[in-house]
């Protein structure tokens, strides 16, 4: 007789909490590390655009206005502001859903686990400043730091999935941690740095819908379109306030429940009881012609679609559309810059070089160790020091982010010195990361992720 489990024997085996867990972590991951492969291409294309004989018509595209027209009403913004602010809001409300699952499902939710990555976070978001500072004190672009300071989530997990298993899953949850951190940082400085001439009665406005929405929540509201239309609309009054959009995604995105409606106890009950009235049916039982349960398939049908929670759901619904449209056209709409060096501030592309490229490990490399050395709590046992200047290093990759902050800090004629300075500091990030990885992975051969 075999002694190898079936895909029928492997169903019906009983659920395990951890892979509950580590299902929806092993996705993203996956999606994520795809998305680099498209992200790259949609860079490399834009590159190529931006130095060729086509450079102009499609900037001219890009500048098309896009909105709505109402007699004498009319709201209009260029298409690149509809990818900055419209399509981008859904990237940070992906954001905000993981944001708001490892907190409450995964490694953010122990503190003692948690305060290693939130102190490298932090670490990593203040050093590069400084660097940037440093190099830009008294010059135009000295204002516009936050661009030093954000990961690229896409990439950095790419890159990781390169090496393949050999990558322990530590360090997989510690760079996805860090990144998830660092983007919720980006968000509150660009909500607070990059917003002017504030209009309070609109900002007001869209916290009363934002309470809405949570009303809404606790009423037992489950359709999702409801929510889509409740999030648009504050993301219309919230742009009218001077505030940058997208940080309704990312306050939506961590209100969003992450506990199903509907417990397995409960389900299992209910299809017991349905089982038993389609079994009367079938004996022709006269109850069950009379009673025609129809409404109690349509709860099943209900109950079925509610043991995921509305993040997981919305999670698995939207993510693939953020990591393979969202970003991709965003990346290829802002990284196309001219390759000339001529008229480039060189110091500024220095600076993100060096804040990125240089801040960047140094800041998560001591923010850990400080952690480590206060709690007293060592890494796991899978993650080394060297495995953690590897990671430091890839989060230097600002790409999508980097560019983001960028379009919205700086002025036209240093947006284009930043956007080199961004690519730049994501090349040296890739290669000295991925060069100190793989030594860390030969000298220190962890055990594969399970």
């Amino acid at each position: 007789m075999s002694s190898h489990f079936t895909p029928e024997d492997q169903a019906d085996l009983p659920d395990q909490p951890v892979r509950r867990l580590l299902e929806p972590v092993t996705r993203f991951l996956r999606i994520e590390a795809i998305s680099g492969v498209i992200l790259l291409l949609a860079a490399l294309a834009a590159l190529a655009i931006a130095n060729s004989p086509w450079a102009d018509p499609v900037n001219r595209f890009w500048s098309l206005p896009i909105g709505i027209h109402a007699g004498t009403w009319s709201f209009r913004l260029p298409l690149t502001h509809v990818i900055n602010d419209g399509l981008m809001t859904l990237f940070f409300f992906v954001i905000g859903l993981e944001v708001k699952r490892e907190l409450a499902l995964g490694e953010l939710r122990r503190p003692q686990v948690a305060f290693i990555p939130v102190a490298a976070a932090i670490g990593g978001m203040l050093v590069p400043p400084l660097l940037y500072l440093a190099l830009q004190m008294g010059q135009p672009g000295a204002k516009d730091w936050g661009v030093v300071m954000v990961t690229d989530t896409a990439f950095v997990i790419g890159a990781l999935a390169i090496f393949g298993e050999r990558v322990p899953h530590s360090l997989r949850t510690f760079v996805l941690s860090v990144a998830v951190i660092d983007d919720v940082a980006a968000v509150a400085v660009i909500a607070t740095a990059y917003s002017e001439n504030l209009q309070f009665w609109s900002l007001g406005l869209g916290a009363l819908v934002i309470v809405a929405v949570i009303g809404l929540r606790y009423l037992g509201v489950r359709l999702i379109p409801v929510y889509f239309l409740a999030g648009a609309l504050a993301w219309f009054v919230v742009d009218l306030s001077g505030i940058h959009p997208t940080i309704v995604g990312i306050v939506l995105g961590l209100f969003t429940p992450a506990r199903p409606w509907i417990g397995a106890e409960r389900f299992q009950s209910m299809i017991r009881r349905i089982s038993h009235y389609l079994s009367a049916g079938e004996r022709g039982d006269a109850h069950f012609i009379l009673t025609q349960p129809a409404h109690r398939v349509r709860s099943i049908a209900v109950a079925a679609r509610e043991l995921l929670s509305p993040l997981e759901r919305l999670e698995f619904m939207l993510h693939p559309w953020v990591s393979f449209l969202v970003l991709p056209v965003f990346a290829f709409a802002s990284a196309g810059i001219s390759l000339r060096i001529a008229g480039l501030d060189t110091s500024m592309v220095t600076a993100v070089i060096v804040g990125s490229v240089v801040g960047k490990p140094i800041g998560i490399f001591a923010g850990s160790m400080l952690a480590v050395k206060l709690s007293g709590t060592p890494l796991p046992h899978d993650l080394s020091w060297t495995l953690i200047a590897a990671a430091g290093s890839l989060c230097g990759i600002s790409f999508t982010m980097g560019l983001f902050v960028a379009s919205l800090a700086f002025d036209s004629h240093l947006l284009g010195a930043a956007t080199l300075g961004v690519l730049g500091a994501s090349l040296g990030s890739v290669v000295i990361g991925m060069t100190l990885l793989a030594v860390a992975l030969r000298l220190g051969k962890p055990r594969p992720a399970k």
